[in-house]
Formats: C-alpha cells, sequence, structure tokens
C-alpha cells in the first residue's frame, strides 16, 4: 500500500466573466459552496433552499477560495466586485474577510441580499462596509409573502421593509433597490400603489424595475416589456 494522500483543499468561489457596466469592469462572484438562504422562494432559479442562514456557516475550502480570488483580481482587474451569490451571502461566516480581501487590492464591494438580515447587527456591519448594496422586493401583502417566498419561521413583510428602510437611513454608500413585477402579485393598481410607498420608505439611490426572465416562470409569473416599462414609468 502507497503512503498515505491528504486530500487538497478545494475552493468553492465561482465567477461570471467581468463585464462593462457604466464604464467600470465588474467581476461578479459566487461566495457560497451551494444555495443557503432565508427565504425559500417558489420562482427562485437556482431551486429549493436545504440551509438555514442564521447563524451563519464556516466552509471547508475558504483560504483556497480567498487565493483564489486574490489571483483572479490580479489577472482580471475589475473596478468593482460584486457578491451575488447561490442565496444569501451573509450565510457564509468569512464574509468580512472576502471584503477585507477586495478591499485590500483597492477595489470597491457591491452585495446583494434579499434585505431581510440588514436588520441584524452583524449583516447591517459588513454591509455598510461595501461601497454598494442591492436589496430588493417582490410581494407585497403578508399573505403572498409567507406563500410565495417562504421565509424562516417568524419572518413578516413589515419587518423586511423596516429592516431595510433603517438601514439605509444610516448607510453612507449607494443602496441600489430592485423591484421585480410579478404578474397577479404586485401588478395591480393597488400594488402598484404599496410599491411606491415602500420605495418611498427605503429611499434608493437606485431603483431597478424588472420582471420574472427565467423561461420555467416568465410565461405565466412576468409581464409584457409595455406593461413593465408603464409600471417602471410610475414607480420612478
Amino acid at each position: 500500500m502507497g503512503p498515505h494522500k491528504e486530500e487538497l483543499e478545494m475552493g468553492y468561489f465561482t465567477w461570471k466573466p467581468v463585464y462593462e457596466e457604466r464604464g467600470q469592469r465588474v467581476l461578479e462572484i459566487n461566495v457560497l459552496p451551494e444555495k443557503y438562504c432565508n427565504f425559500d422562494c417558489i420562482f427562485c432559479p437556482i431551486g429549493r433552499s436545504r440551509h438555514a442562514v442564521e447563524p451563519p456557516s464556516v466552509f471547508a475550502g475558504t483560504e483556497q477560495s480567498l487565493q483564489e480570488l486574490n489571483q483572479k483580481m490580479e489577472e482580471e482587474k475589475p473596478d468593482l466586485v460584486f457578491i451575488n451569490s447561490k442565496g444569501e451571502s451573509f450565510a457564509n461566516e468569512a464574509l468580512a474577510d472576502i471584503i477585507d480581501a477586495i478591499h485590500v487590492q483597492g477595489i470597491g464591494v457591491r452585495l446583494l441580499t434579499n434585505g431581510y438580515l440588514l436588520g441584524d447587527k452583524r449583516c447591517r456591519e459588513l454591509a455598510n462596509r461595501c461601497e454598494e448594496v442591492l436589496g430588493e422586493i417582490k410581494t407585497v401583502t403578508e399573505g403572498d409573502f409567507q406563500k410565495v417566498q417562504r421565509p424562516h419561521t417568524g419572518y413578516t413583510l413589515a419587518a423586511y421593509i423596516q429592516h431595510m428602510a433603517d438601514f439605509t437611513a444610516q448607510y453612507k454608500g449607494k443602496f441600489l433597490f430592485e423591484v421585480t413585477i410579478i404578474k397577479g402579485y404586485n401588478d395591480s393598481d393597488q400594488g402598484i400603489v404599496t410599491l411606491k410607498d415602500i420605495i418611498g420608505r427605503i429611499r434608493p439611490d437606485v431603483l431597478h424595475v424588472v420582471t420574472m426572465d427565467d423561461p420555467r416562470f416568465a410565461a405565466r409569473l412576468g409581464v409584457d416589456e409595455m406593461t413593465l416599462q408603464a409600471i417602471a414609468a410610475q414607480l420612478r
């Protein structure tokens, strides 16, 4: 029998090809080995949530992943790193180290979050260290929030909105807010009024109005381009 060989620690970060956005080179990365999320939305393109977010998890391979991230940044020389993960990036206990590694290179950080955990002290402090934070809203009634976004037990839509509003009130960076228009859930006249109220409370620096584009859900839950543009004009 030959000598014992230890398994090499493998990194788990994944990336999209660098792209241009308003004159900036953006490196988009996923910092989770698989889906970890505090929501379990029925229309999530990643699939079902099998892991909780709280408390955050420690993943084997983080050291190797950080080395790979440093190499990627040196090769690609991005202006911004967009942390857009398989679920909620706050689930990674090493998120502070990831942000630090990006900042050491003199590069800005954009963090995507569904926004609920911005009410948590640890998560709020991490988000405050990012140059940009992207939050989102998809449903406008408590019943729909529970039915189709299927959050952790005890979560409420009112708290969800309040957490984002409280965060933006003290945040010094740029807050981007994505509103997803979903047919039958928030595209009615009353839905638009409620969305306008939510946007007014959160007061984002940038507003993105989108609809379902995943082919598995677009036909049933998406709105057409003309409707989307009309709603976007009302919300803006």
